[in-house]
């Protein structure tokens, strides 16, 4: 059986590394062209080689209620970043697509925000990056 306190401990240490780490990689956002959740929509849109996702895979993918992740897509579109249609195989569904300019300014703040992200987490080893990525991984098994 888990040990209470040590479980409430571990979570304690877990919860505040990760908001101080946020915090610290979030700096990346203040200037750019893209907020931190329009970055996270385009993260999801930019993985596929067409560019393209349903519009629900990425509301999977955001810590964000479905109607936000709607609104905020709706936004997107108006600026240029992406396009949206409806999905093919599932009418009532809708596909979104990153625009040339939407992928060429997620393209640019990915390169900083990945080496902020690689210069915080380089206090660890890369078998201690792999262990926390399989601990993380077990935890949101549930």
């Amino acid at each position: 059986m888990t040990d209470r306190r040590l479980a409430i401990d571990a979570w304690e240490a877990l919860f505040r590394a990760q908001h101080e780490v946020f915090e610290e990689i979030n700096v990346d956002f203040r200037d750019a062209e893209l907020s931190q959740a329009e970055y996270d929509v385009l993260l999801t849109v930019t993985r596929s080689d067409d560019l393209t996702a349903r519009l629900r895979e990425v509301t999977a993918n955001m810590l964000i209620s479905q109607p936000s992740v709607s609104r905020l897509v709706d936004r997107m579109v108006a600026r240029g970043l992406l396009i949206k249609c409806t999905d093919p195989e599932d009418g009532r569904g809708a596909v979104v697509t990153a625009t040339p300019e939407g992928a060429a300014i997620f393209r640019r703040l990915a390169a900083r925000h990945g080496q902020s992200i690689a210069g915080r987490m380089s206090v660890l080893d890369d078998d201690e990056l792999q262990q926390l990525r399989d601990l993380a991984l077990k935890l949101r098994e549930r």
